[in-house]
């Protein structure tokens, strides 16, 4: 494991801290009036998904933590339960909590191939792509009238999750969806 300084701990890194492998979400370096500089971040636990948050002194090193990817195949949820297997051998199947991956998984259609992070050999969390593109399949229809801000509709894409979307999307229409945010980009 490769250590980082203080000031080389930044947002979308990973470090192993306390023994457990938490995501970087936030990082501010700022000095105290005479004080030497702190890095004061904002941590998200890999494994409970607590965000936590910790400041670093300019003497101390942390540990960047090493995620193993291994692409899987979504399969299928059912009553909660998560259901992936091996990209190329569906006969393995393994099953992943949902507090770890129903957040992520709203944008994921079935028989979707993504990226599982393991760390120590333990499946921690799902790496899925920043924007996606989904099929919406309920849209209410536009309503003339009161659009001076740009108005907004709500929709329910092909994987059931809803987000707002301006008023010329119709039902059948394919849209590219920030994962991130969770919000409507662009018509595709």
């Amino acid at each position: 494991m490769a250590l980082l300084e203080y000031s080389e701990i930044k947002p979308r890194k990973f470090i192993v801290y306390n023994g457990e492998p938490f995501e970087v979400l936030t990082a501010h370096i700022f000095r105290k009036q005479m004080r030497k500089p702190v890095n004061a971040t904002k941590l998200k636990n890999l494994i409970t998904g607590k965000v936590v948050e910790i400041s670093f002194g300019a003497s101390e090193k942390v540990d960047e933590a090493e995620l193993e990817k291994q692409e899987v195949k979504y399969l299928y949820s059912n009553r909660g339960e998560y259901w992936f297997c091996e990209k190329d051998n569906p006969s393995k199947r393994f099953q992943l909590p949902s507090e770890t991956v129903a957040e992520q998984l709203a944008y994921v259609k079935a028989n979707s191939v993504i990226a599982l992070l393991s760390f120590n050999n333990r499946p921690i969390s799902l790496s899925i792509p920043i924007k996606v593109e989904l099929k919406v399949t309920d849209a209410p229809p536009a309503v003339k009238g009161n659009t001076v801000q740009g108005g907004v509709k709500q929709i329910t894409l092909e994987t059931g999750k809803t987000i707002n979307a301006p008023m010329f999307i119709n039902p059948g229409d394919t849209i590219r969806v920030n994962t991130e945010t969770g919000e409507y980009v662009e018509r595709v």
